[in-house]
């Protein structure tokens, strides 16, 4: 087998329930040194995303939820859920991590599969 072909498995952390996150609001999930957002739309819809805007490390949990996007605090940049990459003119991104919803339990894999730029 090379290099190529070694596939992880994929460990999924329960972080809480979707009753734990108000709609368009966030609850933050700490591992190590790293602090995950994690976000809940209004039509209930989970993304998770390093908590650090791409700009200024502004608290993006601080921020506001709208569609599927979220605007730091600090300098109303605007962050997609999805992607974490900043939206219109601004440049950069923040990790994602992959969310998976069981019933209403929140399950997250901390490995991120997108990294910060």
């Amino acid at each position: 087998m090379n290099a190529h072909s070694i596939q992880m498995d994929v460990v999924w952390v329960l972080v809480g329930t979707i009753d734990d996150i108000p709609r368009q609001g966030s609850r933050r999930v700490q591992k190590g040194q790293t602090r995950i957002a994690v976000f809940r739309t209004a039509d209930d819809r989970i993304f998770a995303i390093e908590d650090r805007c791409p700009h200024k490390n502004g608290p993006l949990s601080e921020g506001i939820v709208h569609d599927a996007c979220v605007t730091c605090p600090l300098h109303n940049w605007v962050i997609s859920l999805e992607t974490g990459e900043a939206q219109g003119a601004d440049y950069g991104r923040s990790a994602t991590f992959p969310v998976r919803v069981e019933g209403r339990s929140i399950y997250l894999d901390l490995m991120p599969t997108t990294a910060a730029c």
